[in-house]
């Protein structure tokens, strides 16, 4: 899931880039790529995996 929103995040922080439109410094295409990241790395980390069951 997470793995999902960082693509999403990667496409937005793409558009913001390649449009340049002018944001404010919170929603630059560097923190929306940095938010993307960080939720890759979470996914990467095995961060909102699921609870497995064990039989």
């Amino acid at each position: 899931m997470l793995g999902i929103v960082a693509a999403v995040l990667f496409f937005f922080a793409f558009l913001i880039n390649a449009a340049e439109i002018s944001t404010n410094d919170v929603f630059s295409s560097t923190n929306v790529m940095l938010l993307g990241l960080m939720c890759l790395a979470l996914q990467v980390a095995g961060v909102g995996a699921g609870w497995a069951r064990r039989r």
